[in-house]
């Protein structure tokens, strides 16, 4: 039942969010946002090395996770929310995710291959300026710009990070 308020909720602050969306080129970019769902230590390894990349090339890069039930948080080195957050409503109670959607990113990426309900919500309520994630026809409405990648979590953050420095 929850979910299912989740989604109502989502499509609609999908039509109500007024955010400016556009994309600027990735030199003149600042602030850089990360969510991604918590699957295993290879992928917090690779979202890692993705945001020493990021910082490398002098990004402010702030990330958020979603730990689902029965998964270990290999480092407890980011912010996160959980299932335990979701109201009856379908509202997502957690202080630190509220946050980060309200910050202005430049990119939002999404390092997910297959697509969440609580971050798609997350998504839809952002002030990012341009999100950024696997391409899945459903998903359309959630970003500027979509990956066509071969599924696997390191192709699609390096077709990520390869096509937004293209940007100009």
């Amino acid at each position: 039942m929850r979910l299912k308020f989740l989604n109502i909720r989502t499509r609609s602050a999908l039509k109500r969010n007024k955010a400016v969306r556009s994309t600027i080129p990735y030199q003149a970019a600042s602030q850089i946002g990360i969510i991604f769902t918590v699957e295993d230590k290879m992928k917090h390894q690779q979202v890692k090395e993705f945001i020493a990349r990021l910082q490398q090339d002098g990004k402010d890069v702030q990330v958020l996770e979603y730990l689902p039930k029965k998964k270990d948080n290999p480092e407890f080195m980011f912010d996160f929310f959980t299932a335990q957050d979701l109201t009856f409503w379908g509202k997502i109670n957690n202080s630190t995710a509220d946050k980060f959607c309200r910050i202005n990113f430049d990119y939002l990426f999404n390092i997910d291959t297959q697509s969440n309900p609580l971050i798609l919500n997350l998504l839809a309520n952002c002030k990012a300026h341009c999100r950024v994630g696997r391409f899945q026809e459903k998903s359309s409405p959630f970003f500027e710009l979509m990956i066509e990648t071969n599924g696997s979590i390191q192709g699609l953050i390096d077709h990520m990070y390869e096509y937004t420095k293209k940007l100009r």
